[in-house]
């Protein structure tokens, strides 16, 4: 029987990002690899990057306390990114009440989908329900928006993922350094300017053959444009299957579940 233990992070310095991947995986959770989901630490400030259904058992799996975080941070509305939310706020109203304040922020409906979806999964939940509304605020960000929430600056640029609704990139600011998320994306040349500077970036990858399948990053295309982006260091995520069955293929840095980042 194979144990994998996590290793909790240490205290961040005075200033600086330390990001924790909860989630690398893809929707299908490929070889096994917890959904998306990304703890992105400053001091005295948490924010919670996607909340895919597996985040709060990988969560607590790496000793986070759910009571701690200060932001949850959604890029787009499909079930592998924010289909855990319902199990975070189950987890406030019985296990983990908030004590503070508690910002949500993502793109247009997502605090009527967020509720749809815990209505659906638990019927009739509604024990202090009106305590924990009282802390949570709900923040709409539009592509182009360019906001200050708390010590974090975000901006915010659409991607082609999705038709109808929107899906953001995001490019956090926040403890002098700055990380750009591709949350999931196409291939598109607006790209390489909103993440230039970026001192990490987390890009998606997901493909390997299926190079025509335009609503998701594919690895030979990011390994020949990888000198185009003008970045820190950049690590790929929402890995597929496809990526992982030819890792020994792969030249660009992948993460894995559990990695931590000193950025």
């Amino acid at each position: 029987m194979i144990i994998t233990v996590f290793m909790r992070k240490s205290p961040l310095g005075p200033g600086g990002l330390e990001l924790t991947i909860l989630g690398t995986g893809d929707a299908f959770a490929s070889h096994g690899r917890f959904q998306s989901g990304y703890m992105i630490d400053s001091p005295g400030y948490r924010i919670m990057m996607e909340v895919g259904p597996t985040s709060l058992c990988a969560m607590k799996r790496m000793d986070f306390k759910p009571a701690d975080i200060d932001m949850v941070l959604i890029s787009h509305l499909h079930g592998d990114h924010f289909g855990g939310m319902p199990f975070l706020l189950l987890e406030y109203l019985y296990e983990s009440p908030r004590r503070k304040p508690l910002t949500i922020v993502g793109p247009p409906h997502l605090e009527e989908r967020t509720w749809r979806l815990f209505r659906t999964m638990f019927p009739g939940t509604k024990p202090d329900l009106p305590r924990l509304l009282s802390k949570l605020k709900f923040v709409v960000l539009e592509p182009g928006s360019n906001v200050k929430i708390g010590p974090t600056r975000i901006r915010a640029m659409r991607t082609p993922h999705m038709k109808r609704d929107f899906s953001l990139a995001y490019r956090i600011e926040m403890g002098g350094k700055s990380l750009a998320f591709s949350g999931d994306s196409g291939w598109t040349e607006d790209l390489l300017p909103f993440v230039a500077g970026a001192d990490l970036f987390l890009c998606e990858c997901t493909y390997f053959e299926s190079t025509q399948l335009a609503f998701h990053m594919n690895y030979p295309q990011l390994d020949a444009n990888r000198a185009r982006f003008d970045v820190g260091r950049m690590i790929l995520t929402h890995v597929g299957r496809e990526v992982l069955d030819r890792n020994g293929e792969i030249k660009l840095e992948m993460a894995h579940d559990g990695m931590r980042i000193a950025v």
